[in-house]
């Protein structure tokens, strides 16, 4: 499974906004990979920040 597969599943399963580096602390990847992933799924509209640093899947 690639780090952007890992990191939309753990956004998928997030009750809650959270930040990169929970993301890398939970999935036990690098966080440059998680932020890169996330890059991605910015760019594709998948998440979205309710506040400043946290993200969340798009309902």
């Amino acid at each position: 499974m690639s780090s952007y597969e890992v990191v939309l599943e753990f956004f998928s399963k997030a009750d809650k906004p959270v930040r990169s580096g929970d993301v890398a602390a939970a999935t036990g990847l690098d966080k440059k990979e998680v932020e890169k992933a996330m890059d991605q799924l910015k760019k594709e509209g998948k998440i979205v920040s309710p506040k400043r640093c946290f993200w969340e899947i798009k309902k």
